[in-house]
């Protein structure tokens, strides 16, 4: 059976935090036959289905929670058997492994993506994808995912686009110290996003530039007040190289509370965030993973309410005259359902990529998030499921 005869049955590998918001909506937006979340940990998969069910009781009947090791080939195939679309919420490094199973399976993919090496390997099984009749769509979170797709809705406005500048943080909604800041996924991630290389078109070209660089201030509506934004990883995901030639500037930023990058910069300079391991006693020790160890307790706040930014800004040409359109998103976290802004922005993001694939709207392959998801139709989608979307458009005459 193929995946365009299947049900429509959804599944999501990994039921942590945003992996059960893209079930909520597969349960809510979805038009689903069935939802399966799957987990290794049966007890967070049943967890995380038990919360759903009393968040959608009309629908509770839908919902399927059982064991799955993404890690064993029979495991994974048993579960891929019945599923039509799976979102694979697993640790980013393990994408490419689940994308060969599903291809196997007649199973079309999404994934919430945070590294784009990764995501260039799940696009190089296009031609596996496309014999199996399978649509593979890595790179659909907030950042990278949501920031590109809103790029593409303003480039859809314009007959030339010669700019796009995209701003993105998830942030506590009171900042504490140490550094203003609240972990919203791995510590580890946060450093690897900080501390590496950047992709982003400039002049026309992909270049690599370093990041933890570029830092600038910006504004947004209060609570918010005044942010900074610096150069960070994998936010761009593939969209430079999918732009290349088309813009002449494509950046992405992570927004931060005003001092945070001063902050950690001074972590940086101490040498705190090396991988070479250093001599301690009679031992060797790599200082990011101690760091790492030591500072996560200090930033953890789990019980802090958060909120994420996004900016995104496109400048070009219609009908002869320059057009600027911005989009600003300012998403908190949601008394009614207990769902942080990150995991609504993030999971409800990949979700609506994944509805996508399911009303046939992908055809069969392995394509990056820009050219599988119109901007418009993402957008009616945010709008749909209450996420507050402001957009602005200047035109000088």
């Amino acid at each position: 059976m193929t995946s365009t005869t299947k049900p429509r049955v959804y599944a999501v590998l990994g039921a942590g935090k945003q992996g059960t918001a893209a079930a909520y909506d597969f349960l809510r937006f979805g038009n689903a036959d069935q939802v399966i979340l799957a987990d290794n940990s049966l007890e967070s998969a049943d967890r995380a289905a038990d919360r759903l069910r009393a968040l959608v009781p009309e629908a509770a009947y839908k919902l399927v929670s059982m064991r799955v090791d993404a890690n064993d080939p029979e495991s994974l195939a048993r579960f891929l058997a019945p599923v039509r679309v799976l979102l694979s919420a697993v640790p980013y490094f393990m994408h490419p492994k689940v994308a060969v199973a599903a291809i196997a399976s007649g199973t079309s993919m999404c994934d919430l993506g945070g590294n784009t090496g990764v995501a260039l390997k799940v696009l190089s099984l296009n031609d596996r994808a496309s014999a199996s009749g399978v649509s593979l769509v890595p790179d659909c979170g907030l950042a990278p995912g949501m920031v590109n797709t809103l790029a593409v809705y303003g480039m859809e406005g314009m007959d030339i686009c010669r700019e796009v500048q995209l701003r993105c943080g998830g942030l506590p909604q009171k900042p504490r110290p140490p550094l203003d800041y609240k972990l919203v996924f791995n510590i580890s991630g946060l450093t690897v996003e900080y501390f590496g290389k950047a992709h982003v078109v400039r002049d026309g070209k992909v270049v690599e530039v370093d990041t933890f660089t570029e830092l600038e201030g910006l504004r947004f509506p209060m609570p918010v007040g005044q942010c900074e934004a610096f150069v960070t990883s994998g936010g761009a995901s593939t969209a430079p190289l999918s732009f290349e030639g088309r813009v002449d500037k494509y950046e992405y930023k992570t927004v931060r509370y005003p001092g945070h990058h001063a902050k950690f910069k001074v972590i940086k300079d101490l040498g705190l965030l090396e991988l070479e391991p250093i001599q301690v006693g009679d031992q060797q020790v790599v200082p990011r993973q101690v760091f790492h160890q030591a500072a996560e307790k200090y930033i953890d706040f789990p019980e802090d309410r958060d909120l994420v930014v996004v900016r995104a800004t496109c400048h070009g040409l219609k009908d002869g005259r320059e057009i600027t359109r911005q989009f600003d998103i300012l998403d908190f976290h949601d008394e009614a359902t207990g769902f942080s802004a990150m995991e609504r922005t993030t999971g409800f993001s990949a979700a609506i990529v994944c509805e996508h694939i399911m009303d046939g709207c992908v055809p069969p392959g392995a394509h990056p998030l820009e050219q599988a998801m119109p901007g418009k139709a993402f957008v009616d989608a945010l709008v749909q499921r209450g996420i507050p979307f402001t957009e602005t458009t200047t035109i000088r005459r």
